[in-house]
């Protein structure tokens, strides 16, 4: 049996908010509903989320606008498409973190200042960092 990154993306569907107990029987249960499926994963560490290939494309597309945001595994699911891509980059595209991405606490643990030897003095270069930091 294929691993889940090597599902037909077509007919993979990725489905989220699950809880810690969610049951592979009871995803099954609430998807087969809309046609037949090929495999379940489940995962386990971390848990909270969930794959289901469906055989046909279709089904999958029908699975999903009917499952969203309904309750399956005693929470309120979020179920789309898969992209194929992790989750991080998926929220960097415009997903519910990425307004988070402008705030300063991010800012500051960036690597984008360079250090050039005209931007500071020599004084100021030999200053621990930790103090600059506390600064700021």
């Amino acid at each position: 049996m294929p691993r889940y990154r090597e599902w037909d993306l077509a007919c993979k569907v990725y489905v989220g908010n699950l809880g810690s107990s969610a049951s592979k029987y009871e995803i099954e249960g609430a998807f087969s509903k809309y046609g037949p499926l090929r495999n379940v994963w489940v995962a386990r560490n971390p848990p909270g989320f969930a794959f289901v290939e469906f055989e046909d494309r279709r089904d999958a597309e029908d699975a999903t606008r009917a499952l969203d945001g309904t309750r399956c595994c005693g929470t309120r699911i979020r179920v789309e498409m898969s992209s194929g891509r992790s989750r991080d980059r998926r929220r960097g595209e415009g997903g519910s973190s990425s307004g988070r991405a402008g705030s300063g606490r991010y800012r500051s643990r960036s690597p984008r200042r360079s250090r050039s030897p005209r931007s500071r003095s020599f004084s100021r270069d030999r200053r621990s960092r930790s103090d600059s930091r506390d600064r700021h």
